[in-house]
């Protein structure tokens, strides 16, 4: 049996306020031509299916399409909710879209019955994690009654998953098994475009709470990576920070042989639009030959110059018109470590308006600036101006 193995999908996500709907169906879209491709038989999404508790009208399009076409394409498809989504909103009729081979696995408490599918060697059993909030899940596992203390934090709430999960494989003898699950796992290495599962270093697991099952499907990280022959992350299909601009995204094609794991390849995915971060002065950026090839690109832009330049986001996406991100890192822009109330401690207006003036365009005030400034706040002062 051939699995392809994705997470992290967030459909509906933006990139600095742009849209990026157009460019996640492009993707997503397109693996049904790996499934086609590469014979595959189930496709696999370890959580985060939406960016949003409650996704958009255009976003659940998006997703019943990519569906549809994997579905046509002959494979089926199990999902799980990541902490980005409404668990409850994406199980609605899961009972009904399992008849079309499309299974969500949303609730806590049944999280050990597994979806079963047959191959020459038997069967597989797929048993889907949904996110588990800890104190949530304490109570939706029964878990309040014994040793609470033991049963803390992410960790907690994941053994005793996995504790039914191995409990019911024990009742399957020869099963092979997989395991979907969003979470922060140790040895992961994260990227800037994740938000936290919680506060304080609580939220890691240790990777041997998965222990006992042929292939583990994590999701929450956004970086493909593998912890080990069978504990994996696959990372976002698309890149959803600068801070991934270059890095090639993939899926996981996994096989299960007879005996359990076999074969795993990653299947590098397409950047319908790639990430590029652009440093220099902006007269150089717009007039620089070499980033021509960014002008197709999403583009940050990191402005050196030593004054702050007039309306650089316009004159940018004349050249640029993907650019979304504006940083200027000019003499004029480092801050002093001071907070608001220190740096005003002792100042006088006027003062406090040259700073202003100083920290917007990089440049002081020359004397006849000087002048006007202390007249027009004399005359907002009630002053006599004279």
């Amino acid at each position: 049996m051939r699995l392809l193995h994705t997470s992290d999908w967030h459909i509906g996500r933006t990139l600095h306020g742009t849209d990026l709907l157009a460019e996640q169906e492009a993707v997503l879209g397109g693996l049904a031509s790996v499934v086609t491709a590469e014979s595959v038989d189930l496709v696999v999404v370890a959580g985060d299916i939406y960016d949003r508790a409650v996704p958009s009208a255009d976003a659940t399009a998006v997703l019943d399409r990519v569906v549809a076409r994997l579905l046509a394409a002959g494979a089926q498809v199990v999902l799980t909710p990541g902490n980005h989504d409404s668990a409850r909103r994406l199980g609605t009729f899961s009972g009904l879209l399992s008849a079309a081979g499309l299974h969500v696995r949303a609730v806590t408490p049944a999280l050990d019955e597994p979806v079963l599918l047959a191959d020459e060697h038997g069967d597989v059993a797929v048993y889907g994690i949904p996110y588990l909030e800890p104190e949530v899940a304490r109570h939706e596992l029964g878990l309040t009654g014994r040793g609470e203390d033991a049963v803390r934090g992410h960790e907690g709430v994941l053994t005793a998953a996995m504790e039914r999960i191995r409990a019911d494989l024990f009742l399957r003898p020869g099963v092979r098994s997989v395991v979907l699950a969003h979470a922060f796992v140790g040895g992961g290495v994260p990227t800037d475009s994740e938000r936290d599962i919680c506060v304080g270093g609580v939220d890691l697991v240790p990777a041997g709470v998965f222990d006992g099952v042929d292939y583990v499907a994590l999701g929450h990280l956004h970086r493909p990576q593998t912890l080990s022959d069978r504990l994996r992350y696959s990372g976002s299909p698309l890149a959803y920070s600068f801070g991934e601009a270059g890095q090639q995204k993939q899926a996981w094609l996994v096989e299960l042989g007879a005996t359990g794991l076999g074969e795993v390849r990653p299947v590098p995915l397409p950047a319908p639009r790639q990430l590029s971060i652009l440093t220099g002065e902006l007269a150089d950026l717009l007039a620089a030959p070499e980033h021509a090839a960014a002008e197709e690109h999403f583009v940050s832009a990191r402005l050196t110059d030593t004054v702050r330049p007039t309306d650089p986001m316009r004159q940018l996406r004349e050249r640029f018109p993907h650019c979304v991100h504006l940083e200027w890192a000019g003499a004029g822009a480092s801050a002093d470590g001071r907070s608001y109330q220190e740096r005003l401690r002792g100042r006088s207006d006027l003062q406090v308006t040259e700073e202003f003036v100083q920290h917007v365009r990089g440049a002081g005030t020359s004397d006849t600036e000087r002048e006007l400034l202390a007249r027009a706040l004399a005359v907002a002062a009630g002053e006599d101006a004279a």
